[in-house]
């Protein structure tokens, strides 16, 4: 037995007293296994697994009562000189976020060899060594180039492998893993996922695999822990869980993510579950052929025609340029009422195709036609005027909002640019009917961005977009960094309204499973060019590019 965590109370400060956030903690590692730990935002996964590191903030945190035992040792009664011996040697941990976890200003390589340095006797030139193996290990392109590499040089997917070699360098019992592969793309994850299990069978250590998404669980853990407001609800061996689900959070987590198999009109979400009110009407074949051959009948509402992006770059006073095609030749239409998914791996061009069309990059070359009129070489006054009519919902919300504007005013601000409603008391009457439109209420009007949870300040911003009646929305990876069931949520609301107002999307996404859900239409970039474009189900069905089979292949599917 590595680990045993027994009758574990953790509790936050909240106001004057304590807040209990996890409650009566059990479970038990193995040596040689993979321990799953799934949940949502608020569920105690991470909050567990720092306590396990040692590293719940002091002035914040205190554990009320339980024990941590790993190799039969308290962990909680350790002292912190001792703990820094354990910490890195023999448990280790990969961080959700590397770019926040490796530090900016030191290369790659020196990082990763700080740790061997700290916990081993080697000299300079074989820390050197053992960082170049550790880079083949986890299987880095070019070891020696991403030694001297600084993490801005390198990709969210080598940025990870780092942090996996740094975790392993060691050779520790016992890996956390959290959210190792939360907003990379469906390819990267599979390749990260492989790798754990590869290392894992190779050095017999034992992970804790934590994340949110029951499906990527499955395909790498060999049990189970379920976890809802920081207790254990369901507990097992994967197979015999995932298809034999007990608990309605359980049930809500597997349901929630849309399936491959039939389109539901409403993904049921956790509510939908926990109050036994789930509506599953399956779109049919059928349904889906009558709306296209309406919607395709129609002239397109947006036509690209030769769209190319090229970015110039020089370093140095003397060097030659160098040009980089991030959109090459591109052509497709969009028609009124559809939803076109938009799909490939990071660095494809998707996010820089969005904002050519939406006028934020400027073309190097080719043609944006809306509603039939040329748009690629409009004035200032009129690209504004344009604005009102196409809007795009980015993919984090907090960043986008004004954190010292309420999110009422910042609904309203987009009106009063646009001229629309007489005055502010009408503006203000509009705000608060969007608000409700998107789950929200008149309550949340004055308050402010860093009071709403994730889901929530999604919901502002898509809240913000349709303040102005827009007709199309770019949705650039809008629900990529979202709880599985607060994805659900807001994959509804993107539906209904579009249902309710007639809103044409431009659906982008890395998560193939989530576009197949929402598209009529999906085109599949790779390296700036259209692989293909094809009706939705057709496509997944019998892909006709390698490319597009690569990424089909790579979707979580669960056992």
């Amino acid at each position: 037995m590595v680990l045993q965590v027994k009758n574990l109370n953790i509790s936050f400060k909240k106001g004057n007293g304590y807040h209990n956030v996890i409650s009566n903690l059990c479970y038990e590692l193995n040596s040689n296994e993979i321990l799953g730990i799934v949940g949502e935002s608020g569920s105690g996964k991470s909050v567990s697994s720092l306590a396990i590191m040692g590293l719940l903030p002091k002035k914040l945190a205190k554990i009320d009562e339980g024990e941590i035992l790993f190799d039969g040792q308290n962990l909680l009664q350790v002292d912190e000189k001792k703990f820094q011996k354990i910490r890195g040697s023999e448990i280790a941990m990969i961080f959700q976020e590397p770019m926040s976890s490796l530090n900016p200003s030191l290369k790659c390589g020196f990082q990763v060899g700080e740790i061997l340095k700290v916990h081993t006797k080697k000299s300079t030139a074989e820390i050197k060594l053992e960082v170049l193996q550790l880079f083949e290990k986890v299987k880095l392109p070019n070891p020696e180039k991403i030694y001297s590499s600084y993490p801005h040089e390198i990709s969210g997917g080598q940025k990870q492998r780092v942090m996996i070699a740094m975790a392993i360098a060691c050779k520790p019992k016992l890996l956390i893993a959290d959210e190792p592969t939360t907003a990379l793309d469906v390819t990267v994850q599979k390749e990260i996922i492989l790798l754990l299990k590869e290392l894992q069978q190779e050095t017999k250590m034992s992970i804790i695999f934590v994340s949110h998404d029951l499906a990527l669980v499955s395909e790498i853990a060999h049990n189970v822990l379920v976890m809802y407001k920081g207790k254990i609800v369901e507990q097992g061996n994967t197979q015999q869980l995932f298809n034999d689900p007990q608990h309605d959070y359980t049930k809500a987590l597997l349901a929630s993510r849309p399936s491959l198999e039939y389109r539901l009109k409403r993904l049921p979400t956790i509510n939908d579950f926990i109050e036994k009110t789930t509506n599953s009407t399956i779109i049919t074949d059928e349904i889906r052929k009558s709306n296209h051959l309406e919607m395709y009948n129609k002239p397109p509402l947006l036509e690209v025609v030769d769209l190319t992006k090229e970015y110039v770059s020089t370093i140095g006073f003397f060097s030659k340029k160098q040009i980089f095609t991030a959109v090459d030749s591109v052509s497709f239409k969009i028609y009124e009422g559809e939803t076109l998914g938009l799909v490939g791996e990071s660095g494809c061009g998707k996010s820089t195709l969005g904002n050519t069309i939406m006028l934020l990059d400027k073309a190097t070359s080719g043609q944006i036609f809306y509603r039939g009129k040329l748009i690629s070489n409009l004035s200032k006054s009129e690209q504004r005027d344009l604005r009102k009519e196409i809007q795009i919902i980015f993919q984090d919300p907090y960043s986008s909002l004004n954190p010292r504007i309420p999110v009422g005013k910042a609904i309203m601000e987009p009106m009063k640019v646009h001229g629309l409603h007489k005055n502010d008391a009408e503006r203000k009457e509009k705000t608060i009917e969007i608000l409700k439109q998107v789950g929200l209420g008149e309550e949340h009007f004055n308050r402010y961005p860093h009071e709403f949870s994730g889901g929530q300040r999604q919901r502002i911003g898509i809240a913000r977009t349709i303040a102005v009646q827009p007709k199309l929305i770019v949705c650039d990876e809008s629900v990529s960094a979202l709880d599985i069931s607060v994805q659900a949520q807001v994959l509804n609301l993107l539906n209904e309204l579009k249902e309710n107002f007639g809103f044409t999307y431009l659906f982008i996404s890395h998560d193939l499973a989530v576009v197949k859900y929402m598209s009529d239409k999906v085109m599949v970039m790779n390296k700036g060019k259209i692989e293909e474009i094809e009706e939705a189900d057709q496509l997944y069905n019998n892909p006709k590019s390698e490319y597009t089979q690569k990424l089909i292949n790579a979707i979580p599917k669960g056992n």
